[in-house]
């Protein structure tokens, strides 16, 4: 991102054209099943041994306030993000590198669909709040801690790099089991192609509801 490796409207283009896309699409049926993860895809495979725990039911809607990776020492405050006059989701602002975004125009993350949310990789000078994002393996736990004082708890099921040639945002974004509570934690990745001014790729890290604790959690 940039000389320094700046976050640049450039890179995050991709990322929300993306986003704006597959928004304008939500409505249909969802995908059914994950994005392949051969060819250009590069996919992080769960260890083996390890299985995942079952779906939890999804929780009734409510703003995000925050999001933890523990596995990562990630704990970021959360806020909502729309479209900018081009139509394309908000990032949060540069001077906010360690806050995550969160689409408020789609889903809620623990309701029903899937939810997104979206950070800077780095700064001019530093890593920024989902720098190691990539580095997350299946199995990992998400918490978000919501506005009606409950925490939705998400497990990662998948961990992708898509190149930004051929991107699908659909397959990316969209829900891929119906009825499920789904996460989607995205930024930017790949190597930064300077001429382009961008990197070259994005991180997709999808996870799934599996547990819920306090305020309104039925659904």
């Amino acid at each position: 991102m940039s000389s320094g490796r700046a976050l640049t409207g450039t890179a995050w283009a991709v990322l929300v054209l993306g986003l704006w896309v597959w928004g304008r699409d939500a409505g249909e049926a969802p995908l059914g099943s994950s994005a392949p993860t051969t060819g250009d895809i590069a996919a992080v495979g769960r260890p083996l041994g390890a299985p995942l725990p079952p779906e939890h039911a999804p929780m009734r809607a409510a703003e995000p306030r925050r999001v933890e990776i523990p596995s990562l020492g990630i704990s970021a405050p959360v806020v909502p993000r729309g479209l900018d006059e081009d139509g394309a989701v908000d990032p949060p602002p540069y001077e906010m590198p360690h806050t995550v975004g969160w689409y408020g125009s789609g889903t809620a993350p623990g309701a029903p669909g899937a939810a997104l949310l979206v950070g800077h990789v780095d700064t001019e000078t530093r890593p920024a709040v989902f720098y190691g994002l990539s580095s997350v393996r299946p199995g990992a736990a998400v918490t978000v801690t919501r506005s009606d004082g409950s925490v939705a708890e998400f497990t990662i099921d998948d961990v992708q790099v898509l190149p930004r040639d051929g991107f699908d945002a659909r397959k990316a974004y969209g829900p891929r089991v119906p009825g499920r509570s789904e996460l989607r934690l995205i930024t930017c990745g790949g190597s930064f192609d300077r001429e382009a001014g961008a990197y070259t790729a994005n991180v997709v890290v999808s996870a799934y509801l599996t547990g819920a604790r306090g305020g309104a959690t039925g659904e």
